[in-house]
């Protein structure tokens, strides 16, 4: 008998049985994972265990990152989700717009520094150009035809599709052909109608998040799918999201990765002003552990690949989490935005030699990916862990920041002949 059997036997018997049905292949109900959610001591340790079991089995001792750039173009939103410390009135002195010249220079820096991805996302700004996602695609593939270009949330394709009076359908295929080749899944927080008029009222409904990763799907557009977590969810709600995920990807299989995003409450309207009762902090260290851990469990037979998100955990937190069931370390980012806003400290920029070297010191073998996961170099040898590539040399300030970028007259919204069309 080995130890997690023997330590299985003196758990309590509900997380147990659980435990052993995901350990058997098969997949846990919600209630189970609401169990797993709950947990505390010996029964949290097993969840970890067996989560670090169940990724070792799956997709072996790699953990994989990407190199990539963050490009938040603009921060001024016509919406105000209680979360967000990003976005801007369009009357704000801080709210700025980058006009599409200077998204494709920062692309061309980032292919110039070895990056693969640029992650294009940003807020609503009102009276938007229909076709300005269309445009800044063609406008950064027409310099960059290899650049894999991850962008615009389900929120922002619904947007994109009202202001060009397009069906969604249509305008996902547009978007494919102007040079998007995957979606982020972010505006998902709680998937959860009542609790999202709660802690974002007018933002996208469930139902058209839904829809908008499904019509994604079938259109062959892979998107990645989030949660935001450490606010006021409960443990079923928790759960219920992360089945609510695993049903469409048994129906599409699009997904490509699981990310859980902790809440950072820093700067966070709703949690500065006071205006939801009984929010959280954001989640303390146990759960972030077995969030990734139970996500590990529910989520094995669909999504493969669980990601840290070392802009919401740091360092530490998410070496630790590779031993909790995660096997993806995210990227470089190089410029990150919103959760710098809502008052994350664990910078915008996190070089591949730093991300090496944690993966390796983890007991792990790092390799370099691409958005879909393609295997683009493995560091067998830990020698070529320290190899310092053209991002590794740079330094971050040459990149400017999210505190610096409010303030300067040369993006300012109000005076952006692009943020006006």
């Amino acid at each position: 008998m080995s130890m997690l059997d023997s330590l299985l036997k003196r758990a309590d018997p509900v997380v147990a049985a659980a435990l052993e049905r995901a350990l058997s292949g098969k997949d846990i109900s919600v209630d189970e994972a609401v169990a797993l959610f709950d947990s505390t001591g010996l029964e949290m340790n097993l969840a970890v265990m067996v989560a670090d079991e169940l990724r070792r089995r799956t997709v072996g001792d790699d953990v994989t990152y990407v190199i990539n750039r963050n490009i938040n173009f603009t921060n001024v939103c016509i919406k105000q989700c209680g979360f967000c410390a990003f976005s801007r009135d369009f009357r704000e002195e801080e709210g700025y717009f980058l006009p599409t010249e200077e998204i494709v220079r920062r692309a061309k820096e980032a292919a110039g520094l070895g990056a693969t991805e640029v992650c294009i996302q940003a807020g609503l700004p009102p009276k938007m150009d229909g076709n300005l996602y269309a445009d800044i695609c063609r406008a950064v593939k027409k310099e960059l035809p290899d650049m894999h270009i991850h962008a615009f949330s389900p929120e922002e394709v619904m947007y994109g599709a009202i202001r060009s009076e397009t069906p969604v359908p249509e305008y996902l295929k547009a978007l494919k052909e102007a040079g998007v080749g995957s979606l982020p899944g972010t505006a998902a927080e709680i998937l959860d109608q009542s609790l999202r008029d709660i802690i974002s009222p007018g933002r996208i409904s469930v139902q058209d998040w839904v829809a908008v990763i499904k019509q994604a799907h079938t259109l062959g557009i892979p998107t990645t799918s989030t949660i935001m977590y450490g606010h006021v969810e409960t443990s079923r709600h928790k759960a219920e999201h992360i089945a609510l995920l695993r049903e469409i990807q048994k129906e599409t299989h699009g997904f490509t990765e699981f990310v859980p995003l902790s809440f950072v409450h820093t700067e966070a309207p709703m949690y500065s002003h006071g205006t939801v009762p009984n929010i959280r902090a954001g989640a303390d260290g146990n759960e972030v552990i077995k969030m990734h851990a139970v996500a590990r469990i529910m989520l094995n037979n669909h999504i493969p690949n669980i990601q840290v998100s070392w802009v919401k955990e740091g360092a530490r937190m998410s070496q630790l989490l590779l031993a909790a069931g995660a096997n993806d370390f995210g990227g470089t980012l190089i410029n990150e935005s919103i959760s710098t806003a809502a008052g994350a400290q664990h910078g915008q920029l996190m070089k591949p030699k730093e991300i090496r070297q944690l993966i390796r010191s983890a007991g792990r073998t790092p390799v370099q990916r691409s958005t879909t996961y393609r295997v683009l170099k493995v560091f067998s040898d830990e020698k070529e862990d320290d190899q310092e590539s053209a991002l590794d040399s740079a330094d971050a300030s040459q990149f400017g920041s999210y505190h610096q970028l409010i303030k300067l007259d040369k993006f300012r919204y109000n005076n952006n002949k692009d943020a006006k069309k």
